[in-house]
């Protein structure tokens, strides 16, 4: 008989998470996956009281992550719809889900329960090795901790990213060398990141960029990808990143420095009947 619980370490679903993401048929999206997933609430499934799966559900009561072992012998049908349906006390009320188009299985699950759905972001990869088109790579400076509370004032006064989230995020960027920036006449005009990862998805590098709004069109997103797409190609890595369906500025710059929209995030609602 299958039990679900409430995951109170994210150590306990190591493993299955390294499952689930052996499972997707391309890279899966850094941002959503490694910093929106561990600030979600966990839930395992028991059977026998061994764990054989796991959720996530964010604040919002959309699941992030599904999996289920495929020695379970729970149906993984029968038990998403129960989920979905708002069957389970533990999980309690799940309003959609978030999946990407590289997880075919969750994908399906998401479908059968579907009353609607739309694209959320496009999920970029390099496929083949980088070539400049027209636009030169612009010089970065990696981002010391002196510069923190900068970042974090061009991010907020640019995108609207809330302070204390920038704080912790950027924070970590630098300590892991990961943040750069592009600045003239000692103005900071754009941010570069490029992420690594410490497990799973090892042979990735995940890109973002923020470009000042009095700055935009001009090329200088272009300029600040194809720096961060060569800085991820000399450490032997393939350039992932992604935007949001309605940015197609963005969406522009990241094919002119080589990238292809291989897949999709999709924001999927459920049918509660």
């Amino acid at each position: 008989m299958l039990e679900i619980k409430q995951i109170k370490s994210l150590q306990e679903v190591n493993e299955l998470k390294k499952q689930y993401f052996e499972q997707s048929t391309a890279p899966l999206d850094g941002m959503w996956h490694f910093g929106f997933v561990p600030m979600s609430s966990h839930f395992g499934f028991y059977e026998d009281n061994a764990l054989v799966g796991y959720c996530c559900v964010n604040g919002d009561g959309y699941v992030l992550q599904f999996y289920l072992s495929p020695t379970a012998q729970t149906q993984a049908r029968e038990l998403f719809t129960l989920l979905a349906e708002q069957n389970s006390s533990v999980v309690g009320s799940i309003n959609g889900a978030f999946v990407s188009t590289a997880e075919p299985h969750y994908l399906s699950l998401c479908l059968d329960n579907s009353s609607s759905f739309k694209v959320n972001a496009l999920m970029y990869q390099q496929v083949t090795s980088f070539i400049s088109q027209g636009t030169a790579g612009l010089e970065l400076t990696i981002a010391t901790q002196e510069q923190l509370s900068e970042f974090i004032e061009f991010a907020v006064n640019n995108i609207g990213a809330p302070e204390q989230w920038l704080s912790q995020y950027f924070g970590n960027l630098i300590s892991r060398q990961e943040l750069f920036g592009y600045w003239k006449d000692d103005r900071l005009l754009a941010t570069g990141e490029c992420r690594l990862f410490d497990e799973y998805q090892t042979q990735y590098a995940d890109l973002g960029m923020i470009v000042a709004e009095s700055e935009r069109g001009q090329g200088i997103a272009t300029g600040v990808l194809n720096s961060l797409v060569s800085l991820g190609n000399e450490r032997g890595l393939i350039p992932i990143c992604s935007t949001e369906s309605g940015n197609l500025g963005a969406q522009k710059a990241i094919q002119r420095a080589g990238l292809e929209p291989l897949n999709r995030i999709i924001q999927i609602e459920f049918d509660h009947k």
